[in-house]
């Protein structure tokens, strides 16, 4: 059995403003019609004798990941969810953990939910690769046949080939995996070290030697191996795991670690845990067409390009423009006269940079966060658990937004203690509680809910509820809601912030 654990806490600050704190770029569309979450998942069916996926994942995007896994019919064997981002190496330990739980003792091979791998077939095979040493209890990390001199990522030096390996392997056919026994030759080798991300001279003299690979973060060992190498090299992060996890809540689909206990624990990468230090390390090598997606110029390399070498999205119109990336996500942008640049416009940002400082983007998103503005953190259009509101106009007594409630959704039964709302109903139908009255509503029809009225939004019906709702009063933060009832499992006040400018939230 393999358990696919795939890690999904990240933040993607890098491709701002696309990806934002709230809605990071692992759950977005960047280079197909699936997210890259989704393409992750899809990435590893077809492998024989597969489970479902573990997912790790950030609290705020719990309810975005499983409206993704709903629409590509795929039931998670669990959404581990993290209190605080704790890097590569306590989050697959609660994973191993979890996975020896159950009785069983599976490899588990840990993806990062935001890597672009072009060539399936190729992933597939170096996987089916990796199951037979990792099954004899190597640690196996997968490392990117480099093709340029890449100062962004970290080197791994290959050691010692290993050659002929007579037994069982698995072995990728038509489309699907399966155990072949015959012998074979792998393409593997001894781990001889882990080199940090390498000046350009340090990294043209690594790929001229034909001896490094790029460190994909992709990994496949035995869940009681990882463990028992943890232990030697990193004690102290086991033992908080082993804590979070036995002190863990089941909540609807998730399972929330022990806050405490995760927050105690070391933040420290796979690699620096546990491979760069483990005498049982092997590397396979991997040219399947993979990215990172870790800036807008790497983003710009993956992507269709035209006969210019530029990568155009949404409504575009350019002159003389060349090996440059324009998405346009709101409204028509127009460039002229312009080569090698990145321009990225959503409905309330707009980024312009030439490629080679694209690295840069993170000191405008640091920034942001220093203001507390809302840009760093979400779009004006968020979605929630029973659908989507998109924040349409504000000011300081009011904002407008166009509300969507998912057919059988509801919103939590609530309160606001600064502000009245209106709310009318441009399609669909609603039933909404006020207080001991429920009435229903259908397009064109409004009502009002006064300060301080416990109410509820519902939609009874089979198509989407759209309504705009009108928020009037002296303040209007996420926090200002009380919930009484939830069938989401949030209670108490909201999340947002008691200060600052973030006014976009809804329960």
């Amino acid at each position: 059995m393999i358990v696919p654990v795939i890690l999904s806490g990240g933040s993607g600050t890098r491709l701002w403003p696309l990806s934002r704190e709230l809605y990071p770029k692992q759950l977005l569309p960047l280079v197909s019609e699936k997210t890259m979450l989704q393409e992750t998942v899809a990435r590893i069916s077809g492998i024989a004798d597969i489970s479902s996926p573990l997912i790790i994942a950030n609290e705020s995007h719990r309810f975005m990941i499983v409206e993704q896994m709903r629409l590509m019919q795929v039931e998670p064997s669990a959404i581990m969810l993290e209190p605080v981002g704790r890097n590569t190496a306590p989050a697959v330990a609660a994973a191993a953990l979890l996975a020896l739980s159950k009785g069983k003792d599976p490899l588990l091979l840990v993806l990062p939910a935001d890597h672009v791998i072009r060539d399936k077939a190729a992933f597939q095979s170096a996987v089916a690769e990796g199951v037979h040493y990792a099954m004899k209890g190597k640690l196996i990390t997968f490392g990117i046949v480099p093709n340029s001199p890449e100062t962004g990522y970290g080197y791994i030096k290959k050691g010692k080939e290993i050659k002929s390996v007579q037994g069982s392997r698995f072995k990728v056919k038509g489309n699907h995996s399966r155990l072949t026994p015959h012998a074979s030759l792998f393409t593997a080798f001894e781990v001889s070290r882990f080199e940090e991300k390498p000046t350009p001279a340090k990294a043209k003299s690594f790929v001229q030697s034909g001896d490094y690979l790029w460190n994909s973060g992709m990994f496949m060992f035995r869940a009681s191996v990882y463990l028992k190498e943890l232990k030697r090299h990193a004690p102290e992060i086991l033992k908080a795991c082993e804590k979070a996890l036995k002190n863990s809540v089941k909540d609807l689909d998730f399972l929330r670690l022990d806050e405490k206990a995760f927050s105690e624990c070391p933040a420290d990468s796979i690699d620096y845990a546990v491979m760069e230090k483990t005498g049982s390390a092997v590397v396979i090598p991997l040219d399947a067409g993979w990215s990172d997606v870790g800036s807008w110029s790497s983003l710009w390399e993956v992507l269709p390009r035209d006969m210019q070498g530029n990568a155009f999205s949404g409504d575009v119109l350019a002159h003389d423009i060349k090996n440059s990336l324009i998405s346009a996500g709101s409204r028509l942008v127009a460039a002229i006269g312009m080569k090698d640049c990145i321009i990225v416009e959503t409905s309330d940002a707009v980024l312009v940079t030439p490629k080679d400082e694209v690295q840069k983007v993170k000191h405008i998103v640091e920034e942001l966060r220093k203001q507390k503005r809302d840009e760093a953190l979400l779009h004006l259009r968020v979605n929630r658990p029973w659908g989507a509101y998109e924040c349409i106009d504000s000011s300081d007594r009011f904002q407008v937004k166009r509300i969507t409630v998912n057919p059988g959704a509801s919103l939590s039964l609530q309160k606001h203690m600064h502000r009245a709302e209106h709310w009318i109903v441009v399609k669909g139908t609603a039933r909404i509680t006020k207080d001991k009255d429920v009435l229903t509503l259908s397009e064109n029809e409004s009502t009002y809910i006064p300060l301080g009225t416990r109410h509820r939004l519902e939609n009874p019906g089979k198509i989407p509820l759209e309504l705009i709702e009108v928020q009037s009063g002296s303040y209007l933060g996420e926090d200002d809601i009380v919930r009484f009832d939830d069938r989401y499992g949030r209670t108490g006040r909201g999340e947002g912030r008691a200060k600052g400018k973030d006014r976009r939230g809804r329960g």
